[in-house]
C-alpha cells in the first residue's frame, strides 16, 4: 500500500466518529483534520454497501482537499430485521429536518425487533468499511471489520455514539455506551478494520 504522508483527512462530519477515528489513527503519528474543519461537503451516500459508501466519501474528500483521505461507513445490522438498518443506520436517526436523534433510532430498532422476534435476545453486529483514497489518481484501499453481539433495552451508558448504548458485544456484560473508549477500541468493528489497515501500511 502507498504511504500516506504526514497529514490525513478524516472524511466525516460526525463528531463522535471523528473523535474515535482520530484516536485509532493516533499511533500512526499522522496529523488529522476533519472534513467539517476543511469545509468539505457531505456527499450523498448512494452506494449499496458499506464499502461503496466509504469509497465514494474517501475519493471526494481526497480530490477536494488534495490530501489522502480516510472515510468510514458503518452501521448496525440486526439479524431479526434481515440486516437492517445496515447502510441506513444514520438515516434511521434523522427527523424531517435532517437532524439526528439516536434515541429515536434506537427506539425504532427495538420496536421493530419486538414486533418480529419478541421472545429472543436479538443478535446483531456492527459492520465497518474503511476506505483510504489518494487525491486525483483514483486509488482506493478498503478494509472491513465486524463485531458481533446482542441488543439490550433500555439503552445503557452515555459513552460512544450512535447505537452503542444498546449493543453488548459477545463475551461482555457492558454495552459499548458503558465501556471506556480504550476498551471499546480493542474490540470494535472499526478497530478490527483499522488493524487490517495498519497491517497493510506495515507490509
Amino acid at each position: 500500500m502507498r504511504p500516506i504522508g504526514g497529514k490525513l483527512v478524516i472524511a466525516t462530519h460526525n463528531p463522535g466518529k471523528l473523535r474515535e477515528i482520530a484516536e485509532l489513527v493516533a499511533p500512526l503519528g499522522l496529523s488529522c483534520v476533519g472534513a467539517a474543519e476543511l469545509d468539505l461537503p457531505e456527499p450523498e451516500e448512494i452506494g449499496n454497501t458499506f464499502a461503496d459508501n466509504a469509497d465514494l466519501k474517501a475519493r471526494e474528500a481526497a480530490d477536494l482537499s488534495g490530501l489522502p483521505a480516510l472515510a468510514d461507513d458503518s452501521g448496525l445490522c440486526v439479524d431479526a430485521l434481515h440486516g437492517r438498518p445496515g447502510i441506513f443506520s444514520a438515516r434511521w436517526a434523522e427527523d424531517e429536518d435532517g437532524n439526528r436523534d439516536w434515541m429515536r433510532a434506537m427506539s425504532k430498532v427495538w420496536s421493530e425487533v419486538e414486533a418480529t422476534e419478541p421472545d429472543a435476545a436479538p443478535a446483531a453486529h456492527f459492520a465497518c468499511s474503511l476506505a483510504i483514497a489518494w487525491p486525483n489518481d483514483g486509488q482506493v484501499e478498503t478494509f472491513d471489520g465486524r463485531v458481533d453481539g446482542i441488543l439490550v433495552w433500555p439503552p445503557r451508558g452515555d459513552r460512544g455514539f450512535g447505537y452503542d448504548p444498546m449493543f453488548v458485544p459477545f463475551g461482555h456484560e457492558m454495552t459499548f455506551g458503558e465501556m471506556e473508549p480504550l476498551a471499546k477500541h480493542k474490540m470494535s468493528h472499526r478497530a478490527d478494520a483499522f488493524r487490517k489497515l495498519v497491517a497493510a501500511l506495515n507490509e
